[in-house]
């Protein structure tokens, strides 16, 4: 939180210093997911319980990871106890402080309804984020995204081909748009047809953008900031010839091992994509950098790293960028603006001054039927406006989508 770092890349960066187990670096990224998606709820429980205020700053993060697994993970509390205690008799600053957590917390384990049974939906969102979305959204629907990001995100997947037969045999649900959904957690390696690549790990609003592109076969196609992959992917298996691009080598190295993976071909080029120089492209998927505020439920520590600046400063690369690929696309070309931020700067305004600087392009409205009939998710100019708190399910735990924002123009002729 200090450095404000994702904490995926953090995870990244200790995992090879840490010689963890598998099952051990799982439940570390658990327990750090948790304590970010409750970080309000834990906040508040502890310092109703503290009778002096911690001086260190690790001792309350100690606590506070203590206090979810205790509250949130089925841990027994005893271990939850045991480990924080021994986090800080580790620690020279924090090894006097052994008692005070293994009564706090054990306070916590002993008050488990009570802190749970006073939870409140804006709890565990930052104050900026909650006016921001009452704003654009209205209280009524603001509450339910907040709430939605309390919970766990799905697992989704897409599938080269056969959906509805791969969800039989992975136990899932075939979604509306054409995504399968997992509805027990098991470890995605060990799934059937992860070896054989038939499918990828993909939310299913990650999924809308590319198949709205509408790819044919030969066609050439960018797919900008393209890393991990899971667009590029799609434009590939739909036999489009796709040069994907992303200013990361590393994560283009992750995409280059995914589509190995799914026996799928792409050509790839690290580089920043405003420097992009390249012949006019038929069509360009353009999934710009974000505050990636639509990924909360998956990503909750954005919540907490993030910060309004973030989004001016991001939506004025989105317009480069944006600008960028209205310049490497054919007349009568198709592109694809979309990210995945909640936030009306990077979205629903990012599409408006792009026509009013392009008067050469024109939005093609997206319909119901190329969304699974979800027509909640359209915005009444016909771009596609995804939310944490749709396609919810009362079946099984994990449901909603990650908040994306879709836009469709083409070039004329």
């Amino acid at each position: 939180m200090k450095r404000r770092v994702p904490l995926d890349d953090v995870l990244d960066e200790l995992s090879p210093k840490e010689n963890l187990s598998a099952r051990d670096e799982a439940l570390a990224r658990a327990i750090a997911i948790v304590t970010f998606r409750r970080l309000g709820t834990l906040g508040r429980a502890l310092n109703e319980r503290l009778n002096r205020d911690p001086k260190d700053e690790r001792l309350l993060h100690l606590l506070a990871i203590g206090a979810a697994q205790i509250l949130f993970l089925d841990i027994p509390d005893h271990a939850a106890v045991d480990s924080a205690v021994r986090l800080a008799q580790e620690d020279p600053k924090l090894h006097h402080a052994g008692g005070f957590i293994n009564a706090v917390l054990r306070r916590v384990a002993r008050e488990r309804d009570m802190i749970l049974g006073a939870q409140e939906s804006w709890l565990d969102t930052p104050t900026w984020l909650e006016e921001r979305w009452v704003k654009q959204y209205g209280e009524a629907l603001a509450a339910k995204i907040a709430e939605a990001h309390r919970s766990m995100a799905s697992v989704d997947l897409s599938v080269k081909e056969n959906a509805k037969d791969w969800a039989e045999r992975l136990g899932g649900v075939l979604l509306p748009t054409g995504s399968i959904r997992l509805v027990e957690r098991t470890a995605i390696r060990d799934l059937p047809g992860f070896d054989e690549g038939a499918w990828w790990v993909q939310d299913a609003a990650a999924a809308l953008p590319a198949r709205l592109l509408q790819a044919k076969p030969g066609e050439r196609i960018a797919d900008l900031c393209a890393a991990p992959g899971g667009k590029t992917a799609q434009l590939a298996a739909a036999g489009a010839e796709v040069l994907a691009v992303d200013r990361s080598a590393k994560r283009l190295k992750r995409l280059e091992e995914n589509l190995a993976r799914l026996d799928l071909k792409a050509e790839t080029r690290a580089i920043d994509a405003e420097k992009l120089d390249e012949a006019p492209f038929d069509a360009i998927l353009l999934d710009a950098p974000c505050s990636a505020t639509g990924t909360i439920r998956r990503h909750p520590d954005v919540a907490w790293t993030k910060a309004e600046e973030d989004i001016r400063k991001l939506a004025g690369l989105q317009t480069r960028l944006l600008d960028k690929a209205a310049h490497l696309l054919k007349p009568g070309g198709r592109l694809v603006y979309c990210t995945c931020s909640l936030e009306a700067e990077e979205g629903e305004r990012q599409a408006t001054e792009f026509l009013s600087r392009h008067p050469d392009f024109k939005r093609q409205p997206i319909s119901a039927d190329e969304i699974g009939g979800l027509a909640e998710c359209l915005t009444p100019e016909g771009d596609v406006r995804t939310l944490p708190c749709y396609l919810v399910s009362s079946e099984h735990e994990r449901g909603g989508l990650d908040g994306f924002f879709i836009a469709r123009f083409v070039k004329a002729a």
